[in-house]
């Protein structure tokens, strides 16, 4: 449980994305190989899940793995695999509306997972849970110009993406200092408020959060208009 007296915010986002990176990196600078940072990732992502929990944030979206990331050496693969397997159960036993997108029938899939691919509510179901594993961008655009059979419309491609249940992300957080997307959810991150994050991932604290969350408040939402 949250032992920490919450911040209080106006405005908060209804959906947040949560690209975790830095788990090689942070491993390397404690002396451990590159697989072993992963595993260290899975307790901060249920704190940070705890405390939107507790702000009443709607929607949270965590980046697993991407195809990309199966270029990896084996060690890492298996490592990362395991971490989103995991974290998955976890959540699972949490109060969530959980849902795992990835493509499934790809090799790199866990096949422990798949009983997850279709949205399954836990306890009241409260916030809903995207967790993105072997996810690729344009396996996800793919779903949405097939789905269209020539006949093009904004509304008929959005329905037939393989992240269609997924709703515009207001606001994306990545650790680890990158300044770029890496192919997270492209469509519903278009008007996407992006925070960056230099400690890496596994060195999470509240205040990470809660700094992306001060900052988004003075953020001039407009979607373009």
């Amino acid at each position: 449980m949250i032992g920490l007296q919450l911040p209080q915010f106006k405005r908060l986002p209804k959906h947040i994305g949560i690209i975790p990176d830095g788990n090689r990196r942070w491993a390397e600078s404690h002396g451990l190989t590159k697989e072993c940072g992963y595993e260290n990732g899975i307790g901060p992502g249920m704190q940070l899940y705890e405390f939107c929990s507790a702000l009443g944030i709607k929607e949270l979206t965590f980046y697993g793995f991407t195809q990309d990331n199966t270029k990896r050496p084996h060690p890492q693969k298996k490592a990362f695999k395991q971490a989103c397997i995991d974290a998955v159960l976890k959540l699972s036993k949490r109060d969530a509306a959980l849902r795992v997108i990835g493509n499934v029938d790809s090799p790199s899939f866990p096949r422990e997972l798949i009983p997850y691919t279709n949205r399954i509510s836990f306890g009241k179901g409260s916030i809903k849970i995207n967790f993105l594993v072997n996810y690729g961008w344009q396996w996800d655009l793919n779903h949405g110009l097939q789905g269209l059979n020539g006949k093009g419309s904004k509304r008929g491609f959005y329905k037939h993406l393989a992240s269609s249940d997924v709703s515009r992300v207001d606001l994306i957080i990545r650790w680890g200092g990158r300044r770029r997307l890496s192919g997270f959810l492209p469509v519903q991150s278009i008007y996407s408020d992006f925070y960056i994050i230099d400690d890496y991932w596994p060195d999470f604290t509240p205040e990470h959060l809660f700094e992306a969350l001060r900052w988004y408040e003075g953020q001039d939402v407009t979607l373009g208009g």
